[in-house]
């Protein structure tokens, strides 16, 4: 076994993989760009090696500093995360010049299933299903509309060495399938250097089921049953869980048999994952291969109670897997949520800055629930604009689904962060979404039930009740403290007006009747007693305890005569008054919003790469302004509708903060 290993990599993924080389005794080595030097990877690491400036292709993308910083630390395997090296043929080879353990497959592997034409062609030789389509290299954009008529529509465009989503386009028409292969075609070259596009059927109301699997250097290749990941924005995961709601023990073994024989075909001999697409009807066809750990691989863990990161190192020392494929068995359900530095009701727009608060659920172990948090991140620490924006992987796991997506709901709920913006609103709405819950997943779930976008509803029915009968409660123990002032000439207890009270919540009004009982409060409203029961004291960020009998968390967010709860994905501005205060407040204006409607406000903070008008120019609804970039992301900021520009503030090169305004118009 290792004494040190270093991780090539950063973030949430570094400090999990140290995580476990500590537990089994093994000293390890972060790398670290200039944007990193106080990262909390930095911090858990056994010691620490600056790489280079903050950009990646200047850091965590060069494979000789990489090596240099394993040589200098006498590291002697190397782990790759997941992105930046994970996938690149070139580095288990530089590894090995240096004599230096890769800890993941062999170079083979990774070129076998690297090429997205080249696996597929290996999966067809396996015996495994795969898409009808073309695999050969097409042309141009009139053997593209042949090839697509001869499949049948709708086809799928994609790049052969892509992956995030660049370098595909869906086609219903041979006029579509001339435009997605020349924009198809276009992307793969910049973003990948290689503009080799192949074209195959595409799965209508697909679902995204993948297997993992597990080799060793000796032949052994087990699965670990397989995760759902059809949740997904512009084809990137967004919610996983294990197994998949629509898997039975039959599809379960056919997709996992034919996974073993795909990686048993190229040698496989480390974790890796086999994605399939699949049909309602639980038909499969393989997707791809990726050699590597999965972002979404604790869900797997929790289900299996496999630590996937410990059995990689194992293999990589030479050690034969310590499992049979019998000795896996699948236990209760896990669900996993991704929570990015992204602002959800600005269609998801990356969002940097500080943490201010950063408090995650407590992990562990509760009455057969269990909850886990993989980050890389802590309160007062920077999301940087260079990098990936996830802030961590909130992971459930529960007896049976609807408890594991219970369990979630209230991590979510429990998890307070400020100073970004963040996706856990949309996260806890999608919770309690119905046909989540029931189930009917496909990859096209987001687009299907937020077709606008998504806007954090005001909280209805029982939700509301709930979230007037904490805003009560908070407002009365606020009420108590201030009755234990010394020096007052009032009664010591709550007399009839404090206990009569009026929750604004939103723009709904309640009347509510505070009333003492045995451990708490109960809160009278609408003629129904919600008991409320808690230990939260003043300032904290997260309300916790029971209403009604029912264990709740609530998010509370103090502002001027009132607060913010957010609960359930709803959330609303809260003010209690007593009744002669509401009719007061009642009485006042509202104050106007001001009119940006004639102004191009920057929606994210980032980098203005360019300005495509001049200060005078007529322009037309849906004609490119200016383009923004932040965190990888290229950003088109296009004319809502005619006009002329009258003035332009921001140049190319400048850096902006979110609603910073760029240009006016006439």
């Amino acid at each position: 076994m290792f004494d040190k290993i270093l991780i090539a990599n950063r973030g949430e993924i570094a400090c999990r993989v140290i995580k476990t080389a500590r537990r089994m005794g093994i000293k390890t080595v972060a790398v670290y760009s200039d944007a990193d030097r106080d990262a909390l990877h930095v911090e858990m690491a056994d010691e620490a090696v600056h790489i280079g400036p903050a950009a990646a292709a200047e850091s965590y993308l060069v494979i000789d500093k990489i090596v240099e910083a394993c040589k200098q630390t006498g590291a002697q395997a190397v782990h790759p995360g997941y992105g930046f090296l994970s996938e690149r043929e070139a580095f288990p080879k530089a590894l090995a010049e240096a004599g230096i353990v890769f800890i993941g497959p062999n170079p083979g592997a990774i070129a076998a299933m690297g090429d997205k034409i080249e696996s597929k062609k290996a999966a067809a030789a396996a015996k495994v299903s795969t898409v009808p389509g073309f695999l050969g290299v097409i042309e141009g954009p009139e053997q593209a509309v042949t090839i697509a008529n001869e499949i049948g529509y709708p086809v799928m465009i994609k790049a052969s060495a892509g992956g995030g989503g660049k370098g595909m386009r869906i086609a219903y028409s041979s006029d579509e399938v001339a435009e997605g292969f020349a924009r198809a075609k276009s992307e793969a070259a910049s973003s990948f250097g290689d503009d080799r596009v192949f074209i195959e059927k595409f799965i209508t109301d697909p679902r995204h089921i993948e297997i993992q699997v597990l080799g060793d250097k000796h032949g052994n290749v087990i699965y670990l049953g397989e995760r759902e990941c059809s949740i997904q924005r512009r084809n990137q995961k967004v919610i996983e869980e294990a197994p998949s709601p629509l898997l039975d023990e039959a599809t379960r073994r056919l997709m996992g048999e034919q996974a073993v024989a795909l990686a048993k075909a190229v040698g496989y001999d480390s974790a890796g994952t086999v994605e399939f697409v699949a049909g309602q009807d639980k038909s499969f066809y393989f997707l791809e291969m990726n050699t590597r750990l999965q972002v979404e691989h604790p869900v797997t863990e929790m289900i299996t109670g496999i630590d996937l990161v410990e059995e990689m190192i194992r293999v990589a020392a030479g050690e034969k897997l310590r499992l049979t494929q019998d000795d896996v068995k699948l236990d209760g359900w896990s669900v996993e949520s991704r929570i990015y530095a992204e602002d959800p009701v600005r269609n998801f727009l990356p969002s940097t800055g500080r943490l201010v608060t950063y408090r995650p659920p407590e992990e562990g172990e509760e009455n057969g629930v269990t909850v886990r948090n993989d980050t890389g991140v802590y309160e007062g620490g920077e999301i940087s604009i260079y990098y990936d924006p996830m802030i961590a992987k909130l992971v459930t796991h529960a007896p049976t689904r609807i408890e594991a997506i219970e369990a979630q709901a209230r991590a979510l709920d429990s998890f307070a962060i400020e100073g970004i913006r963040h996706n856990i609103p949309f996260l806890s709405a999608l919770m309690q979404h119905p046909r989540w819950q029931s189930g009917h997943l496909s990859t096209g779930f987001i687009a299907e039930e937020f077709p606008q976008g998504f806007k954090a509803p005001a909280p209805e029915g029982i939700v509301a009740h709930r979230m007037a009968a904490v805003g009560a409660a908070i407002d009365h123990l606020l009420n108590e403290r201030k009755r234990q002032i010394s020096g007052q000439m009032r009664h010591v207890s709550a007399v009839k007006f404090e206990r009569e009270r009026v929750v604004v919540l939103g723009r709904e009004h309640h009347d509510a009747l505070v009333e003492d009982i045995d451990g708490g409060i109960a809160v009278v409203i609408g003629g129904e007693a919600w008991p409320v029961v808690s230990s939260w004291r003043p300032g904290e960020a997260v309300w916790t305890g029971t209403v009604g009998g029912e264990p709740l968390a609530v998010q509370v967010k103090p502002i001027l005569n009132g607060m913010v709860l957010s609960h359930a994905g709803a959330s609303a501005e809260v003010r209690v008054y007593t009744r002669r205060e509401a009719e007061l407040a009642a009485l006042m204006p509202e104050k106007a919003e001001a009119d940006t409607g004639k102004q191009l406000l920057c929606p994210m903070p980032g980098l203005v790469k360019a300005i495509s008008v001049k200060a005078g120019q007529e322009v037309k609804a849906g004609e490119p302004l200016c383009i923004v970039e932040a965190m990888k992301m290229e950003n088109v900021l296009r004319a809502e509708r005619d006009g002329t520009i009258s003035k332009i503030h921001a140049k190319e090169g400048d850096s902006l903060a979110v609603d910073a305004v760029i240009m006016e118009f006439a």
